[in-house]
């Protein structure tokens, strides 16, 4: 989950604030930190439902352990050059298509619950993904040094344009902050369509080979349900965070420009 930072980057503050300054309270920055807000109290009720699902369906028994359901699914989907091994921690769970592994948590790789059979079922959607070369998966794959560079430079760029902005009112290298920074958007953009690929995958698998009955099919899709929206949680608040720095550095430069 993405954590909003909400504390502004603040320079020359006798100057932004009081009257016929730039004030960090006005009214472009109050909607950014609004948006911020609303996306945290997003995600944290999206979090705590998907985590509540999860514990419900991980009572609720199944007729396989998620390590056999990942590699019966990759069996029968052709798929004979990705492992299936365990990890450990709590939701560790997930694709790497760098070596090629299935890494389950070790709750969902040993147990027979609706829960680890629909979290394994999801996962193998990636690799499904990987070997039928999912455009979607193939973007956001292509994107990931990007995304490393944005993440690591983004806020120190913006930072520093920031400073430059209150010292020689150029907004020219706090944009280039808020571009590399906005590289992380884009990544949780374009993970949506993969994770919810990935669950339509598992549940049509899931339906088609009948190891799950009706009920377990429809606690299966409550669970990836939630799960995804987690991520849809994860854009949002990027998003807002983006929108925030946005505001700032308009209402600095409009700020500058009127005086």
């Amino acid at each position: 989950m993405i954590l909003a930072q909400y504390a502004p980057y603040a320079t020359e503050s006798s100057h932004y604030i009081g009257g016929g300054g730039v004030s960090y309270f006005s009214g472009m920055n109050l909607i950014g930190l609004v948006l911020i807000l609303g996306a945290g109290l997003i995600g944290f009720i999206v979090q705590q439902r998907m985590m509540s699902h999860m514990r419900r369906f991980s009572a609720e028994r199944a007729p396989m352990t998620g390590a056999e359901v990942a590699r019966r699914m990759l069996e029968e989907n052709g798929i004979h050059d990705v492992r299936v091994i365990s990890t450990p921690g709590q939701l560790t769970d997930h694709y790497n298509p760098m070596d090629k592994t299935v890494n389950l948590s070790e709750s969902v790789y040993n147990e027979a619950t609706v829960a680890a059979m629909a979290v394994a079922a999801h996962e193998c959607g990636h690799a499904v993904q990987h070997a039928t070369a999912y455009s979607w998966l193939t973007m956001r794959s292509a994107l990931v040094p990007l995304v490393n560079i944005g993440s690591h430079l983004g806020q120190i760029v913006l930072l520093i344009g920031l400073v430059m902005l209150g010292v020689s009112h150029n907004p020219t290298v706090a944009w280039i902050g808020l571009a590399l920074f906005g590289t992380t958007t884009l990544f949780t953009l374009v993970t949506l369509p993969v994770e919810f690929d990935a669950s339509l995958r598992a549940l049509r698998w899931l339906k088609n080979t009948g190891l799950a009955d009706r009920a377990m099919h429809g606690q299966a899709t409550t669970a990836l349900r939630w799960a995804a929206m987690t991520y849809v949680a994860a854009a949002l608040s990027s998003i807002a965070m983006l929108v925030y720095y946005a505001l700032i550095i308009l209402r600095q430069t409009g700020g500058r420009n009127n005086e």
